[in-house]
C-alpha cells in the first residue's frame, strides 16, 4: 500500500527558518516598534497611569491653591460671624476718653464689657459699669464724618468701640433701696449706715467733697467715679432725675482691660468693701 507523506513547515516544526524570514509568535516585535501581546498591554497601562498621575499632579496644584483660598475665606467668615454674635450677646468693646475712673482705668484704655450683667447675672455694688447717657450728663457729641468703612466694619462685628454713641463708665455704689450718705465723722461714705473703706480711690482723693443724702429708687442705681475730684457722676447730676441711672440703660459690667497690653488686667469689683452692708430698710425708695 502506498504511503502518504505529510510535510511540516519549518515554523510548525520548530526547525530552521529561511534566512531573512521574520519570526512569528509572541516574542516578535513589529518593525514599527509598537509592542504587542501582554507586554504591549502592560506598557499601555503604565503609560496611561503615568498620564493620569501627571494630570492629577497638574490639577492638584491649582486645586490645592483654590482649596487653600476657600479654607481661608471660610475661617474669616466664621470668625466675623462669631465676633458679631459675641458683640451682640456676650462682650462689647469700649474705650476710656477721660480720667474719671483713674487709676482703675486710664485714658485710652480699651475695655471689654460683659453684657450678661445686669441680666441674666445680677448687678452688684462695686461693679464697674458702662451705661448709655440717657439723662444728658455729657455734652452733645459732634458728628464724625471721616469714619472709614473699615472702622465701621470693625465696630459692626465688635472688634472696635462704637464712638458714635454717648456712654459713661462708673462704679456702682448703691442699688435700689440703698441709702447713701456723705459723709460720716471720718469723711467716709456710708451705705445703709455702713461706712466704706475704698481702696480703689485715686491717691489723695477724698471720698466726696460734695455732701449728699439719697435713697436709690426702684430699678435705678447710684454711681461714682474712682477719681472723685475729676468725676461728674451721680453727685454732680442730682438735678437730672436725682443723679440716678436706670438699670435698663446699663450696657454691661466692665470685666477686662484689653489694651494697651501694659494695662491688661481683670477689673475688680472689691466685694470685700461692700460685704458688711446691711439690707435696705423695708420699703425704702426715692429721695
Amino acid at each position: 500500500m502506498p504511503r502518504r507523506f505529510h510535510w511540516k513547515s519549518a515554523a510548525r516544526a520548530g526547525g530552521p527558518q529561511p534566512a531573512g524570514a521574520t519570526p512569528a509568535g509572541p516574542d516578535a516585535v513589529p518593525a514599527d516598534g509598537a509592542a504587542t501581546g501582554p507586554e504591549a498591554a502592560g506598557a499601555g497601562s503604565s503609560a496611561g497611569a503615568g498620564s493620569r498621575a501627571a494630570a492629577k499632579d497638574s490639577g492638584g496644584k491649582g486645586g490645592g491653591f483654590l482649596g487653600w483660598l476657600k479654607e481661608i475665606a471660610t475661617i474669616v467668615v466664621i470668625a466675623l460671624v462669631l465676633s458679631f454674635l459675641i458683640k451682640t450677646f456676650l462682650f462689647r468693646a469700649f474705650f476710656i476718653p477721660s480720667g474719671s475712673m483713674e487709676n482703675t482705668l486710664q485714658i485710652d484704655d480699651r475695655i471689654f464689657v460683659n453684657q450678661l450683667v445686669p441680666e441674666p447675672f445680677a448687678l452688684e455694688r462695686g461693679d464697674v459699669v458702662v451705661f448709655r447717657d440717657t439723662e444728658g450728663w455729657l455734652p452733645e457729641a459732634a458728628a464724625d464724618s471721616d469714619t472709614s468703612w473699615l472702622s465701621e466694619a470693625l465696630v459692626f462685628v465688635g472688634l472696635a468701640p462704637d464712638e458714635s454713641q454717648q456712654h459713661l463708665v462708673k462704679r456702682v455704689i448703691g442699688l435700689e433701696g440703698d441709702r447713701i450718705v456723705c459723709c460720716d465723722a471720718d469723711g467716709r461714705i456710708t451705705v445703709n449706715g455702713e461706712p466704706l473703706d475704698e481702696p480703689y480711690l485715686f491717691p489723695g482723693a477724698a471720698p466726696s467733697d460734695t455732701p449728699f443724702d439719697v435713697t436709690v429708687p426702684e430699678g435705678e442705681i447710684w454711681v461714682m467715679g474712682d477719681h472723685r475730684n475729676a468725676s461728674a457722676d451721680s453727685r454732680a447730676n442730682q438735678d437730672k432725675d436725682g443723679g440716678f441711672i436706670d438699670v435698663d440703660a446699663i450696657e454691661g459690667k466692665a470685666s477686662v482691660i484689653a489694651w494697651p497690653l501694659g494695662n491688661a488686667s481683670v477689673l475688680d469689683s472689691y466685694p470685700e468693701v461692700f460685704e458688711n452692708i446691711p439690707a435696705p430698710a423695708e420699703g425704702a425708695s426715692g429721695n
